[in-house]
């Protein structure tokens, strides 16, 4: 039964994630757009559930990975299966970082969010400055885009049910319990956090061969998106993580185009610069008021009916 159950749990999200991108064949190619963005937030959002909802520590520091796996595309033109390369930078940011938990960690990875941004962007011989990525070939279609988010999936739904994931949660629920058994925190969280930044670099990757990007396209706007992603889905759950992500894009997207004019029946809709981020914003405050643990109610898809994920 618990084979079953986390089969089940594996091929919600996937087959999710197939029926966006088939969707997306259906539609003409300026819309299409929208379904590979879409499917791309699906692989940063996963990357941030991997660790937020397994370890419970928030963090604000992960589209720096994004950035970094953005900016090895852009500026190497390295091919997308080197995209984990962003590995070493994440265990180096990681080593210091895991030991803090609470406001401690989300102040230190918005510290490092602010720093990789920075660097990127004022640093001239190392980063891309106010450049936009423009010259880079456009790649990423509905196939790549679909494909690394069921790799984000497999992964995250691997390590979830890995030895690893479940000591990790141990940690969240009980870190005095899990201590007292012999269980290092630490460890367990600098493992996924480390984990987590490499999917979220290969999706950075994908990201700069979507759509002409700059630092500031990979900063505070994507970082408060794909959180609210997580939060509006269910964040201690993949489920959830998937749903938010196609769920938002979605409202995202409308909303984007919106505020530069689109048609509807019986008139335009024109609204103001900014709209997009009041929206989701107050979508993510209403679902932190009425339902804390999100659209999923923070469970995994079960047979018949949600259940909650096994430790």
């Amino acid at each position: 039964m618990r084979r079953t159950a986390a089969a089940v749990q594996l091929l919600g999200p996937v087959a999710l994630v197939v029926a966006a991108a088939l969707l997306g064949t259906l539609v003409s190619r300026s819309t299409e757009t929208y379904f590979i963005n879409a499917l791309v937030n699906v692989a940063i959002v996963v990357a941030l559930y991997l660790f937020i909802g397994n370890s419970g520590v928030l963090s604000f520091g992960h589209v720096s990975f994004v950035a970094l796996g953005a900016w090895t595309a852009g500026v190497l033109s390295v091919p997308v299966s080197e995209k984990p390369a962003i590995m070493p930078h994440a265990l180096v940011l990681g080593l210091p970082l895991m030991r803090l938990s609470g406001l401690a960690a989300g102040i230190a990875t918005f510290a490092v969010l602010e720093i990789t941004h920075n660097v990127l962007r004022y640093w001239e011989t190392i980063g891309p400055g106010v450049t936009t990525f423009s010259a880079v070939p456009e790649t990423t279609g509905l196939l790549q885009a679909g494909v690394a988010a069921v790799i984000a999936v497999v992964v995250a739904w691997a390590y979830q049910h890995s030895r690893f994931g479940r000591l990790l949660r141990a940690t969240r629920d009980d870190p005095a319990a899990a201590r007292a058994v012999g269980v290092s925190v630490y460890r367990q969280r600098l493992i996924a956090f480390v984990l987590s930044g490499a999917l979220a670099g290969f999706a950075g990757g994908l990201y700069v061969h979507l759509l002409p990007v700059n630092t500031e396209s990979l900063y505070l706007d994507l970082t408060f998106i794909t959180l609210a992603m997580l939060v509006i889905g269910g964040t201690t759950s993949l489920w959830g993580a998937v749903v938010g992500a196609l769920a938002v894009s979605g409202v995202d997207s409308f909303l984007a185009e919106a505020e530069n004019g689109v048609h509807v029946p019986g008139g335009t809709l024109d609204f103001p610069a900014g709209t997009r981020i009041v929206v989701v914003g107050a979508l993510m405050a209403l679902v932190l008021i009425l339902r804390p643990s999100g659209l999923t109610g923070g469970r995994e898809l079960g047979l018949g009916f949600p259940r909650r994920a096994r430790i």
